[in-house]
């Protein structure tokens, strides 16, 4: 049946189809950068082997053949083909394909029902789904650049099985321009490192780079070899995949984050360069480097926190592009700086403490009395004046007194924590003398 599809879609063919469209692949074994679903073995292969389709959500990047894989999907049963896009269907298209599809049943026919952006659909049109699949009234495939686990219900999720597909590598992007040149009987007319940057360029988008190369040639056969340089002015330079809604905006703070905890300074740089091209707020990386001087330096360089803040101030007193060059140098301290996440252990130790043990009072020592009656419950009996000891430390404890004393601020030996160690293990010896 795959056959005679494939036959009757090429007798149909316009000659003038676009490139990415006449080398779309007709079996699963034409798809590119996927071999983890369909391989040999692997879990699409073996579903279709054994004759079985269920439910899908196929998540992917733009360009990865998540599209593709549902048309050859269908191709491959019975089942009556249907496809939707969310960004321009509501309940009304859903509920007349719902209808049809019962219809259908009824008759002996089941219906595949492909729905483009999936994540488009609200709760309610989402909810909408769940007793036509539950009852096998269609079987869905929906395709998803977002998280499903955040873009999609969980009733939704339950009912069917997420396959992930991979942004298309080096290697995949090099067969779709082998094709492309097969099929058209030419050359792209590219250098070996204009080649490479067209791939760059593409981002793992195996259509763009398909629609690129359809562009170069159509340039006509003058037989100049193109340099970067030259590729660049002829082609326009794709934006980089990144959308401040959805998860590359976090996936990408995440790892700039983490890069400065690691004190990788030149992956960070990378990371911050991303998001800034992507458009990024610049106020919302500042406010990043703002928590890892705090939750990831903190008193191991004492000075990371008022650097990164005097960034802040200058990058709103510049502007960009120069306020980019703050950002820089706030970016690379931070990465290079000591390491100590102590302060921000000690806080959640203290904070569980004080969960704890409820509404315990201070010391007496440690209220105020600033009336009779409070001297006379014995508030500020015993107080000692710090300032007024040989060395301005008296020792007392200001735990409540059911409370043993906590030790929950524990400094690591790097930078200037080493010499708050120091500190706290010299008063700790003063107390128990």
């Amino acid at each position: 049946m795959a056959d005679l599809f494939v036959a009757e879609q090429t007798a149909q063919e316009p000659a003038n189809r676009p490139l990415a469209d006449r080398l779309r692949p007709k079996a699963l074994d034409e798809i590119v950068g996927q071999d983890h679903l369909v391989g040999e073995d692997a879990p699409l292969m073996r579903m279709l082997a054994g004759g079985h389709l269920s439910s899908l959500i196929l998540w992917g990047p733009p360009g990865c053949g998540k599209t593709t894989m549902a048309r050859i999907l269908a191709n491959h049963t019975d089942l009556h083909f249907e496809q939707l896009s969310a960004i321009f269907s509501g309940e009304k298209e859903l509920r007349s394909v719902f209808d049809a599809a019962k219809i259908r049943r009824q008759n002996g026919q089941g219906t595949l029902l492909f729905v483009d952006e999936i994540h488009r659909f609200n709760k309610s049109q989402q909810d909408a789904f769940l007793p036509v699949v539950e009852d096998g009234t269609i079987i869905l495939i929906g395709a998803t650049t977002e998280n499903p686990s955040f873009e999609l219900n969980a009733a939704l999720l339950s009912r069917a099985q997420v396959y992930v597909l991979k942004r298309l590598d080096d290697a995949a992007l090099e067969k779709l321009l082998v094709r492309a040149e097969g099929d058209t009987g030419k050359t792209l007319p590219l250098d070996d490192h204009a080649r490479m940057t067209l791939k760059a360029m593409a981002d793992g988008d195996g259509r763009y780079v398909l629609s690129m190369a359809e562009q170069l040639f159509a340039q006509g056969s003058s037989g100049e070899i193109l340099d970067t340089e030259a590729l660049l002015a002829l082609v326009q330079r794709r934006a980089p995949l990144y959308d401040k809604g959805n998860e590359a905006h976090y996936n990408l703070i995440s790892a700039f984050h983490k890069a400065l905890r690691a004190s990788d300074a030149d992956g960070a740089l990378y990371w911050m360069a991303r998001m800034l091209a992507g458009g990024e707020d610049p106020d919302y990386i500042l406010r990043r480097m703002t928590c890892v001087a705090s939750e990831d330096i903190s008193n191991a360089d004492p000075h990371a926190l008022p650097l990164v803040m005097a960034a802040w101030q200058a990058y709103e007193r510049l502007g960009l592009p120069e306020g980019e060059l703050a950002m820089a140098q706030a970016c690379t301290y931070l990465a290079c700086a000591p390491k100590s996440n102590a302060s921000y252990m000690a806080l959640k130790a203290a904070k569980q403490a004080a969960q704890d043990t409820g509404s315990l009072m201070p010391p007496k020592h440690a209220m105020n009395a600033p009336t009779k009656l409070m001297k006379q419950e014995g508030h500020s009996l015993g107080y000692q004046y710090d300032h007024d000891t040989p060395e301005g430390f008296s020792g007392q404890s200001y735990f409540p007194e059911s409370l043993p004393r906590q030790v929950f601020y524990q400094p690591v030996e790097r930078g200037f924590e080493r010499e708050i160690k120091k500190r706290l293990e010299y008063w700790a010896k003063r107390r128990k003398g």
